[in-house]
């Protein structure tokens, strides 16, 4: 026989009790249409996200040989940005 779980319940917020949001807040939420994410949330509801960069590095999936992986990794943090660094060498970039 499956024990019931305890039903988890929210405490009731007065809306009337909630800050109200300024313009900064709006411009960072999310915006949806007919439930469709149109626009994703930038930032929290209190601290904006991240600068965009002007030319921001783009994700890959990138085979290295295991000798070649663990050299950088065992270099400590910012193993990654020594990897680019070294084929922008590589390439006089």
């Amino acid at each position: 026989m499956k024990k019931k779980s305890k039903e988890i319940v929210e405490p009731w917020l007065d809306p009337e009790d909630l800050s109200e949001w300024t313009e900064d807040q709006f411009r960072r939420a999310a915006v949806y249409e007919k439930g469709k994410l149109v626009r994703p949330a930038d930032g929290t509801l209190t601290k904006p996200g991240r600068p965009k960069l002007a030319n921001p590095k783009q994700q890959v999936t990138l085979r290295l040989d295991k000798i070649v992986l663990e050299t950088f990794k065992a270099s400590g943090a910012g193993w990654q940005t020594r990897i680019n660094e070294a084929l922008r060498k590589a390439l006089k970039l």
